[in-house]
């Protein structure tokens, strides 16, 4: 039925694992077997392919299985392609930064949120996964199984419109959870208690298991304050840290995905991604109303990505915002030329 995204988490993961040390690039050299390929960058692609194949092929599938057997039903599917993005986000968004899909890598490198000499590649990485995993289950369950591509079911406009729309939104929550730093530990965000080891919170031991406290990345905290609290009057211990980037990409984004598809899926497929449609159009030989989710999908992400990149919240003034002070001036001298 449909697709993906995914989100990007590629500028916190590059910046995380500067913050961390990592300095595999430069411990392993420059090149791989001869040629200019940093090992790190070799594994975001490995990553890019494996990603795009589990959420292609786990999708499709429940595609497939549901023609075949009748038992996954629509909401079922929805719910597949909702929770593998999610996990696919979760598991390797701190490697490759979780595009999995053309239309979000392209409209990142547009906000200059990703490298343009990196799109390319990208690209043919997400393509050839989604490639494989429709090989992989066209192997499995045979050529004449339900073609698990997106055609339009209306009217190729209709598709397109859909497509535009359903890839808009998405890219639009990507942006917002996955780039900006108040998603999730904003000034104006209140602690939750949810944030065990990262937000200044009490963890009361009535409440929190020990393993919790244990498996708390901070614990033993440096910087440990005991208070009495009034109402249980037992002690508990404030760890002061915040969240990062995106720890609530996986979730919105999947989230995101299965709303797209339980709406869009019987019209146009909701597909999303132009990996997601390409695979099973190159393997099945089926190129009808390709254009659409081609066209449709990439300018809905980068249309989504600068919508939340204009009403991004900043303290800044225009002149700061628009890298220039000739406004500024300008205004100066309409002001002296009327007087």
């Amino acid at each position: 039925m449909e697709e993906i995204l995914a989100v990007s988490l590629a500028d916190a993961a590059d910046n995380s694992g500067e913050r961390q040390g990592d300095h595999r690039g430069s411990l392993t050299g420059d090149k791989v077997c001869g040629f200019p390929i940093s090992v790190p960058f070799l594994q975001k692609i490995v990553a890019e392919v494996l990603g795009t194949y589990f959420i292609i092929f786990a999708g499709c599938a429940s595609v497939t299985v549901n023609h075949s057997k009748g038992m996954v039903t629509f909401p079922g599917i929805c719910i597949v392609w909702g929770l593998v993005v999610m996990v696919m986000v979760y598991s390797l968004g701190h490697i490759s930064g979780a595009h999995f899909n053309p239309a979000v890598t392209i409209a990142f490198a547009t906000c200059r949120r990703f490298p343009w000499s990196q799109v390319p590649v990208y690209i043919a990485a997400q393509v050839l996964g989604s490639t494989l995993a429709s090989g992989t289950l066209r192997l499995l369950f045979g050529p004449e199984q339900l073609f698990h591509g997106t055609i339009p079911q209306g009217s190729d406009v209709q598709s397109l419109v859909l497509e535009f729309i359903i890839t808009f939104y998405l890219m639009f929550v990507i942006s917002g959870v996955a780039t900006d730093n108040r998603a999730v530990s904003g000034s104006n965000r209140a602690p939750s208690m949810f944030d065990l080891g990262r937000s200044p919170l009490p963890i009361d031991p009535f409440i929190f298991s020990a393993d919790a406290v244990l498996a708390c990345p901070t614990f033993p905290p440096h910087d440990v304050t005991p208070l009495k609290t009034p109402t249980l009057s037992v002690w508990t211990i404030l760890i002061r840290g915040k969240l990062q980037i995106g720890e609530l990409a996986g979730l919105a984004v999947g989230a995101t995905v299965l709303i797209n598809v339980l709406f869009a899926g019987p019209i146009s497929g909701a597909s999303m991604n132009p990996a997601r449609t390409l695979g099973p159009a190159i393997v099945a030989n089926r190129y009808e109303g390709i254009w659409v989710y081609m066209v449709g999908t990439v300018c809905g992400a980068v249309a989504g990505a600068w919508t939340y990149n204009l009403i991004r919240f900043t303290d800044k003034s225009l002149c700061e915002v628009t890298k220039s002070g000739s406004c500024l001036r300008s205004l100066v001298h309409k002001t002296s030329g009327a007087r």
